[in-house]
């Protein structure tokens, strides 16, 4: 694929910081999510990172950054926050939050300031795949730099997580 990649809010933010990242574009597939991603982009889905678009019983938004084949325990995130549910929004909703489409959904350079969470793991790597605001756009950066920018919240509530090699 020789397209350029695209500048879009994230890559804004990350230049903004002096981040350092590498830019991957890839076919996107509807529903194909992080397999995808990974397999296109030939990483282990444990390094893709998902970024999902959560709200608690307020129906305040939240955002969660997790291993791209984990699932997070919404029952356990609930408890660690002190509210009775957590549930990932809508998509027009997650949209509207975001400022981006689902399945191109960026941590960074969000439409509306949100509390981050990310799955604490994630720090254990050397590099992670994050989206860059776009379907079909990652972005390679370490996790120190993504955590020094977002200052996430680290949390452990992954479900069906293996150990990574």
């Amino acid at each position: 694929m020789s397209e350029k990649a695209p500048v879009t809010a994230a890559i804004r933010v990350l230049r903004q910081h002096k981040a350092v990242f590498t830019e991957h574009l890839y076919e996107y597939e509807e529903k194909g999510g992080t397999a995808v991603s990974a397999r296109e982009l030939g990483v282990p889905e444990h390094a893709v990172v998902k970024t999902l678009v959560m709200e608690d019983d307020d129906k305040q938004p939240l955002i969660v950054l997790m291993h791209g084949d984990c699932e997070v325990s919404t029952k356990n995130l609930a408890r660690l926050l002190h509210k009775k549910t957590i549930r990932p929004c809508a998509p027009d909703i997650a949209n509207k939050h975001s400022g981006y489409m689902v399945g191109g959904t960026s941590p960074f350079g969000t439409r509306k300031a949100m509390p981050v969470y990310m799955e604490k793991t994630i720090m254990d790597l050397d590099l992670i795949y994050l989206n860059g605001g776009k379907r079909g756009f990652l972005i390679g950066i370490a996790p120190q730099t993504a955590h020094a920018i977002l200052k996430p919240d680290l949390v452990e509530v992954a479900i069906g997580h293996d150990e990574a090699p």
